[in-house]
């Protein structure tokens, strides 16, 4: 036989893509931190900080003990518990929605939502602005799907006009890099022009918008109505981990049937669920939480402001502050870092504008003098603009 030549490394290019990050300050790395951090944490998406709170704890603790640790399988086989259609009733009646289902994770209910609710020749008109899990949903849904500019619903009646068949129009009540929110309620109209569904991810609203932190949505009168479906996050406000879509009964036991996020995946574990079901009930007995979390942001970003630095209005908890570079964000947020401040750091891919920045998160159990000291850090080891 005639000699072969070597055989390449098929992951031989992964080199060149890692040495092309590092160059535009793209390369990302874990860094594990350890359960008693000394920073001063503005980077967690804990808006109310429930993740540590006893009772959170405390239920986790005790669904662990009760039901093990993990869900055994999948929610059609073994995985769901009394805890889970617990979890599923009571956040449906805060939210002002007939029926919820719990989900793995917020990203698993996004992709559950919008393959279910879509098939080939359906058309979803998705906002720019859209977090990454909105983006794999319409990709995974085999839709047709038109990309829209942000916040902009003169562009969404466009993209839906003249289409003949299944619509669905997808946006974030509260977008993730900047934390401004969507125009809901001209959107929702919009879509009842064409008989369109609405889908509304409120990963960002729930637990900081609406009356007590019942959503976006509930501000929005849209809660409950039977077009409307909204998707949450139960690792934010919640201080948990999991997802759960909410909407018209039908429309969820359709999903039980049809998406294969839920059908197919592990259910979540019992003391996710646990702790998410003990922290809805404190926002309950404690709605002061909400108001708090966006009195911090308000704080935080006017302060900013007046200290020169382009931030953008925050509509909820979350406070984007620019950078002049990718690299330039990397080195401010190390910065922080090693002052005792923890923040987190956006750049591309993770920021549709492509612009750098950095990204505050408010939490509710913050003092004001954390809140001065966190400022002091940022304006000080700020780049030059």
């Amino acid at each position: 036989m005639p000699d072969r030549p070597p055989p390449s490394n098929p992951f031989g290019w992964i080199g060149e893509e890692t040495a092309h990050r590092a160059r535009a300050g793209l390369l990302r790395t874990l860094r594990p931190r350890p359960a008693d951090s000394p920073l001063l944490d503005l980077a967690s998406n804990d808006y109310l900080g429930l993740t540590r709170h006893p009772e959170t704890v405390g239920a986790a603790v005790a669904a662990a003990r009760r039901w093990g640790a993990g869900a055994t399988g999948s929610r059609l086989v073994t995985g769901s518990t009394a805890l889970h259609a617990e979890l599923e009733r009571e956040i449906a009646e805060f939210t002002g929605f007939e029926a919820a289902l719990v989900l793995s994770s917020g990203y698993a209910a996004n992709l559950a939502a919008l393959t279910a609710l879509t098939a080939r020749g359906s058309l979803i008109v998705s906002d720019a602005g859209n977090h990454a899990s909105i983006v794999d949903g319409c990709r995974l849904s085999r839709a047709d799907t038109a990309v829209v500019p942000h916040a902009d619903p003169e562009a969404v009646r466009k993209a839906i006009d003249g289409h003949d068949g299944r619509a669905l129009v997808v946006t974030d009540s509260v977008f993730s890099v900047d934390g401004d929110a969507a125009p809901l309620l001209e959107h929702a109209a919009v879509a009842r022009e064409f008989g369109a569904a609405l889908v509304i991810d409120d990963a960002h609203g729930l637990g900081v918008l609406g009356d007590g932190g019942r959503g976006a949505p509930h501000a929005a009168g849209l809660a409950g109505a039977p077009d409307v479906v909204t998707t949450v996050t139960l690792s934010k406000s919640l201080g948990s981990q999991g997802g759960a879509v909410l909407g018209p009964a039908h429309v969820i036991d359709h999903l039980v049937n049809a998406a294969r996020t839920f059908i197919f995946d592990t259910g979540l574990a019992p003391a996710a669920a646990g702790a998410a079901l003990a922290s809805l009930r404190l926002l309950r007995r404690e709605p002061g939480l909400a108001e708090r979390a966006r009195e911090v942001s308000a704080s935080l970003y006017t302060r900013l402001t007046s200290a020169g630095l382009a931030a953008v209005r925050p509509d909820a908890a979350v406070v984007s502050v620019r950078a002049p570079s990718a690299a330039a964000a990397l080195r401010w947020a190390a910065d922080c870092r090693a002052e005792g401040l923890g923040v987190g750091c956006f750049r591309p891919p993770s920021v549709p504008d492509g612009v750098s920045r950095l990204r505050l998160t408010a939490r509710a159990d913050l003092t004001d003098e954390q809140i001065e000291g966190a400022v002091d850090v940022i304006v000080r080891t700020a780049p030059p603009m």
